[in-house]
């Protein structure tokens, strides 16, 4: 039951508009946080990395998110990773966004590969947004879209656990964005 739900709210949060299909939404949603102030510089120095173009998220009491992306190793593809969310409480709406995960060291990567990896309610993110005023919160309300990628900019971030973890709202309105919960499958490619 639950499962079906958070599937039939990760596509209605998917049918928001977003930008048009990329040749390669993964390359390209890597440009977008390469060229976002902080989130840019952790490629010079994480050990690794799992990128999701998109995750759609919905929910009106109770919510769900979804979303696919890849892992890398020192910029190798080395698998594929699923996102799944189930959130209860005060929330309303749906949201896209793209969501990267740094790892600092191997022991963290090989934390989330290890199979059943899940972000505790502790958990928090860097949100991305478009200089032109548009917001996201990982712990309130967010809303906006991140339209001018190349003007994109982001406030404060570090390692928490070995990770990092930044997002980009595409776009959407909802309240109560957040990632603690989000619960990852990693599998070898």
């Amino acid at each position: 039951m639950i499962r079906r739900l958070v599937s039939i709210l990760a596509l209605l949060a998917l049918a928001l508009p977003v930008t048009s299909a990329w040749a390669d939404e993964y390359q390209d949603t890597i440009n977008v946080f390469k060229k976002a102030g902080e989130s840019g510089r952790y490629f010079q120095t994480a050990y690794g990395y799992a990128v999701f173009p998109t995750i759609g998220k919905g929910g009106v009491g109770i919510g769900g998110a979804y979303g696919e992306g890849h892992v890398y190793e020192k910029g190798k593809y080395i698998g594929n990773a699923s996102m799944t969310q189930v959130t209860v409480g005060f929330q309303l709406g749906g949201q896209a966004y793209s969501e990267i995960i740094f790892f600092r060291d191997q022991a963290a990567l090989k934390n989330f590969a290890s199979g059943n990896f899940e972000f505790g309610a502790e958990a928090s993110a860097v949100a991305i947004t478009a200089a032109a005023g548009a917001g996201a919160s990982t712990t309130g309300t967010s809303a906006g879209a991140s339209v001018g990628q190349g003007d994109a900019k982001t406030v404060g971030a570090g390692y928490t656990k070995g990770m990092a973890t930044f997002t980009v709202a595409k776009g959407g309105l909802m309240y109560a964005a957040t990632i603690g919960g989000q619960k990852f499958k990693y599998k070898p490619r």
